[in-house]
């Protein structure tokens, strides 16, 4: 695809927008919901910390829904040229008109590598360089470019980054330490959605009501990539020798329909409980399959980071973590006690009505949030340093204070 579409939302050409751009914009790091220190208080004050917590991280959230009327008057004479390297996997996708679906103004998308020397940032998906697909830009890098990681698979998944070392200007993945921080989804409180906030991944999510019959089936699980080395697998196999799972996808039964996000929702909407398991364990590497349950109303039995990691994300009684009980016949005990217990079920449920979902689109809001990031870090060309030993990192932010301390 050239670069014509996307010269209509800037209006000019790409030397006119050259010439007007101004320079110099500190560097930036976002952040999203912080950790809380986990204990054996009560699940009230937990929540408490949690909402407390989230109110204050959402404001450091990339935040593609906000629409600004001033900004989108003046962010045309500062807008930026970003160029995607490579379309992500091999698989090509229309660029998006960054304005129109986020209010995102300013940006420039192409995907027409005769636009380099003109382009402001390159986003490059680690995979394709990673494995031979395509190869890194050309040297030297004109001007003040920015180069931009971007990855979205877990470390154990993340070959030879060793070889990106001092060659990369920004990050960008899951992580909330990221330069640029785009999760695979998180909560935003409803009355913040009832101000006028408008994206198209944006779901309201609605609470347990007494009248709600019963759901049919007790748990199930969707999995596409089966190996018996991942710990999930093994979890699975002990869990159902004391209840049934339900297993859909390449390993199980046939998804109905496009076993696409909607089809995969609706088939979870007939179970209680639906096993969100990673197939590794890593900071911060929470994916759609957490939000695939919390979208279809069902109770998500997480495996991956620590449950301190997942209530950066979600009220702690929003799901509940293998590593909440010492056996896994323990663990299924707790689900068969709930299934006879509506009403200690609906405390898993109740925060609901309070949220909606944001997950973000794969790969139109990732550009435009990366092109926005690129605007307000003009000027600044640091090169990310060790970013092996940081990826591979246990770590990650522990409370706004310790973020901006270390980072601006």
């Amino acid at each position: 695809m050239g670069v014509g579409v996307q010269w209509r939302a800037a209006g000019r050409s790409i030397s006119s927008l050259r010439a007007n751009r101004s320079s110099g914009l500190s560097h930036s790091h976002k952040c999203c919901v912080c950790a809380l220190s986990r204990t054996r208080a009560s699940a009230c004050v937990a929540t408490a910390g949690f909402l407390l917590i989230l109110g204050v991280c959402l404001l450091y959230l990339p935040d593609p829904l906000t629409f600004d009327p001033s900004a989108s008057v003046s962010e045309e004479d500062h807008a930026v040229i970003l160029l995607i390297w490579t379309h992500p996997f091999g698989r090509y996708r229309k660029l998006p008109d960054c304005f129109e679906l986020y209010q995102v103004g300013g940006c420039t998308l192409t995907d027409d590598a005769r636009v380099y020397a003109h382009s402001d940032a390159v986003i490059i998906h680690h995979r394709d360089v990673a494995t031979g697909t395509a190869e890194l830009p050309p040297e030297p890098r004109p001007g003040a470019q920015k180069w931009i990681w971007m990855n979205y698979e877990s470390p154990t998944h993340t070959t030879g980054l060793w070889r990106f070392e001092d060659v990369f200007n920004l990050t960008m993945s899951y992580r909330t330490d990221s330069d640029i921080f785009l999760p695979y989804g998180y909560l935003i409180p409803r009355v913040r959605t009832a101000e006028g906030l408008r994206n198209p991944n944006v779901h309201p999510l609605r609470g347990p009501s007494r009248a709600d019959r019963p759901r049919p089936r007790l748990v199930a699980w969707v999995v596409s990539n089966w190996s018996e080395s991942h710990e999930r697998v093994a979890f699975y196999h002990k869990l159902s020798r004391y209840v049934q799972v339900d297993v859909f996808g390449r390993a199980g039964r046939p998804l109905p329909e496009d076993s696409g996000k909607g089809s995969v929702v609706r088939l979870v909407g007939r179970y209680q409980f639906y096993l969100a398991l990673e197939n590794s364990q890593h900071t911060d590497y929470i994916t759609e399959k957490l939000w695939h349950a919390v979208l279809a109303g069902a109770v998500p039995v997480v495996l991956g980071p620590s449950r301190r990691n997942y209530e950066r994300f979600l009220p702690p009684e929003a799901f509940i973590h293998v590593d909440d009980f010492p056996t896994v016949r323990g663990l299924a005990r707790y689900l068969l006690m709930l299934r006879r217990n509506p009403a200690r079920l609906r405390r898993h449920l109740d925060w609901r009505g309070s949220y909606s979902v944001h997950q973000p689109s794969f790969w139109a809001e990732h550009y435009c949030t990366a092109c926005r990031a690129v605007r307000k870090t003009r000027g600044s060309t640091d090169v990310v340093q060790h970013i092996t030993r940081w990826f591979h990192s246990e770590n990650s932010i522990t409370t706004l204070r310790d973020y901006h301390e270390g980072h601006l």
